[in-house]
């Protein structure tokens, strides 16, 4: 009867100890998953910070084109009006929908600008204008890389976010998709290339 009562004791433990020991390891799958999607979150708020930060370099760069381009033309009003509109709309944009929406008009209202400049020799030929241009460029490629970390950003985190276990913890831990900063149906667009002429 002892040695009986000696194996049950001891299966008990050792069925104890199974049970504390896949435990231990749930939470230690749980805590690294958890803190692994908290990660990917403070990636994406960081990333689209950079976003923020080219953006607003592109809309202070603004004001000094549009008044090279005043100097120059005195009848391109609507033009300029636009590109000044475009420009508050993305200053004052929060959501990432927002922000893509007035991204796309100021991009496409600049487009404009710049088209109107080609009319103007003396605009064209200012080294103010030009050197402006060159900076707006640069710019354009910050967005771009910009937009595209953030983009990478967003896949990580939602991916970590919708596959187990992290998608019972994203849940609890009440993280939602993120949304992808997206490209314009101009930029989708196949160019159309004439040689024609």
């Amino acid at each position: 009867m002892g040695i009986l009562k000696q194996f049950k004791n001891g299966a008990i433990s050792v069925v104890l100890i199974v049970i504390i020991a896949i435990v231990a390891i749930f939470a230690i799958v749980g805590i690294g998953s958890y803190n692994g999607i908290v990660s990917a979150d403070q990636d994406v708020k960081n990333q689209l910070g950079q976003v923020d930060t080219a953006l607003k370099r592109r809309a202070d760069l603004i004001p000094n084109l549009v008044n090279t381009v005043k100097g120059y033309t005195d009848h391109e009003n609507e033009a300029i009006e636009k590109v000044t509109s475009a420009r508050e709309a993305l200053l004052g944009a929060t959501t990432i929908e927002e922000k893509n929406a007035a991204n796309q008009e100021l991009s496409s209202s600049l487009g404009r600008l710049i088209a109107i400049a080609e009319a103007y020799p003396d605009l064209k030929a200012s080294q103010n204008f030009i050197q402006l241009q060159d900076e707006l460029a640069g710019t354009e490629n910050r967005i771009a890389t910009a937009r595209h970390d953030y983009n990478e950003a967003v896949k990580t985190y939602n991916t970590k976010i919708k596959q187990f276990p992290g998608n019972i913890l994203a849940g609890f831990g009440g993280f939602t998709e993120a949304k992808y900063f997206e490209a314009d149906e101009e930029d989708k667009a196949v160019p159309v290339v004439d040689f024609s002429e």
